[in-house]
């Protein structure tokens, strides 16, 4: 696949993606209808409009556009980033501005905006919704631990994902994991404080639908307890399959693939957790700032739960890369 298919792949994705949660939450408020609210248009029965599917449809296609246009600013909120100032005296933040800019002009792409995040953990993550919006951060961590062509390494990994649009799909979908958990709780809350569905209950009954309802019902409950899960497992799926993709573009940018491999060395030996980066956004990051041993794994279990593909293996396919030259 090359990098405008990579490009369209990824639009179309999106789009996929943003469609998918927007009917998932319908289905959700529809069964709020159903189950709480007795609605039931064809035998006149309870209320007569679907008020939580018509506001969570209306909530949905919301955050969908918020995802899309202000994600990344949730996303750099959250991990407490900080703007690089031109002007700055700290000599590694001056020496990232001169990278970021050498790797946007390797990579054919506009300069992004470049974040500091508080951090000594090393890690690096970009974000934003195309090439024209887009922010690379790095910690604080990963300026004092790398030299120049390792953080050149790191630095074409994010330019890459800016250049094939992965910030634009996994920004999307780190908005909407956490939209969709913030949906599940309130789900869960509802449940909990009672009842709902008595009044559906009987008119299933009076009508042989009962059997329906029920799968229906169970369907339901399902969904809004496995949402977060389910949610989560999509966003770790779309990074771990960016990730092998990122390492070989930023290979072919820098024409030294064994800086990243380095960089990789080093960000992997590192063991406290990225401890301002959180779960909803883990899988934005080059490595996984959780510190999971799952990520070392490989098997069924490591593909579905992983935020990352195993390092061991991203390592050597660079060191491959380095000794093919």
């Amino acid at each position: 696949m090359n990098l405008y298919e990579q490009q369209q792949a990824n639009r179309r994705n999106t789009v996929v993606v943003m469609a998918a949660f927007v009917a998932f939450f319908a289905f959700l408020g529809l069964g709020f209808d159903y189950f709480y609210f007795s609605f039931d248009p064809v035998n006149d029965y309870g209320i007569p409009f679907p008020v939580a599917t018509v506001a969570t449809l209306s909530i949905s296609s919301l955050l969908a556009w918020w995802g899309l246009h202000s994600g990344d600013r949730a996303v750099l909120s959250s991990t407490r980033a900080m703007p690089v100032a031109r002007d700055s005296n700290n000599p590694n933040h001056q020496k990232l501005l001169n990278v970021v800019e050498e790797m946007s002009i390797a990579s054919g792409s506009p300069l992004p905006k470049v974040y500091i995040v508080p951090d000594a953990d090393p890690n690096a993550f970009a974000t934003g919704r195309d090439p024209d919006h887009a922010a690379i951060a790095v910690t604080e961590g990963l300026l004092d631990k790398l030299n120049r062509e390792e953080l050149q390494g790191v630095v074409a990994h994010e330019m890459s994902h800016i250049r094939n649009y992965d910030i634009r799909l996994l920004t999307v979908i780190a908005a909407l994991v956490g939209a969709i958990v913030l949906l599940s709780d309130f789900g869960g809350r509802m449940m909990r404080w009672g009842g709902g569905g008595r009044g559906r209950s009987r008119s299933s009954k009076g009508s042989g639908g009962g059997a329906l309802a029920l799968v229906i019902f169970v369907l339901w409950v399902v969904s809004m307890i496995l949402a977060p899960i389910l949610a989560r497992i999509l966003a770790l799926a779309v990074s771990r399959h960016r990730e092998y993709l990122a390492d070989a573009s930023a290979a072919e940018m820098t024409r030294n693939p064994l800086g990243l491999a380095a960089a990789l060395e080093k960000i992997e030996s590192a063991v406290s957790p990225t401890r301002s980066i959180k779960r909803g956004t883990a899988h934005l990051c080059i490595a996984d700032p959780l510190g999971k041993k799952m990520d070392l794994r490989e098997g069924f279990w490591a593909d579905l739960l992983a935020t990352h593909p195993p390092m061991p293996k991203r390592i050597a396919a660079l060191k491959q890369m380095a000794y093919q030259n």
